[in-house]
Parts: C-alpha cells; structure tokens; sequence
C-alpha cells in the first residue's frame, strides 16, 4: 500500500515505530551492522564512559526512523533524505518512538513529488533524543 501526494497534507504525522531498547535488540543490530562497540554491548565499559552502565547506538535510532518512514510511505515511495542528530543517550529498557511530521510539500526539478519531514525519536518520558529533516518521494494519484 502507498500514500499519495494528493492525500498529505502539512501538520499530518505518520505513525510511530515503539520498540523498547534492550540488550537483545542491541545485540541483534550490532552482529547485522558489526558495530561491536564496548559501550553498547558491556556495562563496566559503559560506566567507564560516565553513565549507568551499556548504552543505547544512535544509528539504531535512525534504523528506526528509516522503518517508520518505510512502513507509512510504502513501497512506491523512496526515502531521499534522512538527517539526524543524536542529543541524547537511551539506556537499556528506554523506550523510544518515532516523531515525524509533515513540514511542506514540493515539486523537484525532475517532477518528483517530494514531501518535508521534521523527524525525531522520543523516549518515553516525550524528551526528544534525535531531532532532524527527511524527504520522502511519493507517487501521485494523476
């Protein structure tokens, strides 16, 4: 299923991606990505860094930005931006959600039908941890 230009308007917001961070997750994106990071994967070595013991990667959280923006666009649209900042670190068990919503709507140069994102991943007490923009082509109804 996909999303049309025509059906999108400014202010909309798509849906969020939830998914409670744990070590088993972390793990399963480190062995996928190989990013066996000290910090992210053993607690001593988190406290070494200054926090209560392993934290969470930041590129899991645009991994979780990227299906949010997948599972709402569909399979017609293609992703051609996506920008984040890290700001804040999630520890284990935080639980975080995708925020994404629609800042403008354009027409490319080549005809492609682009809609503006301000994108972030809140934990769950709603403190934004990854603000940032993304583009979403997306086909029309025409």
């Amino acid at each position: 299923m996909s999303i049309f230009f025509e059906d999108i308007a400014v202010g909309d917001q798509i849906p969020a991606f939830t998914r409670k961070t744990t070590m088993m997750e972390w793990s399963r994106f480190a062995a996928v990505n190989e990013e066996f990071v000290y910090v992210h994967m053993d607690d001593e070595a988190g406290r070494a860094a200054g926090q209560p013991g392993a934290f969470g990667m930041g590129n899991l959280r645009w991994a979780y930005m990227l299906n949010a923006l997948r599972d709402w666009a569909g399979d017609e649209s293609e992703i051609r931006e996506l920008a984040m900042q890290f700001r804040a670190i999630n520890q284990k068990d935080d639980i975080l959600s995708t925020k994404a919503t629609v800042v403008d709507k354009s027409v490319a140069d080549d005809g492609s039908n682009l809609i503006h994102l301000q994108i972030d991943v809140e934990n769950q007490d709603g403190k934004g941890t990854s603000p940032g923009r993304a583009i979403v082509a997306v086909p029309s109804r025409a």
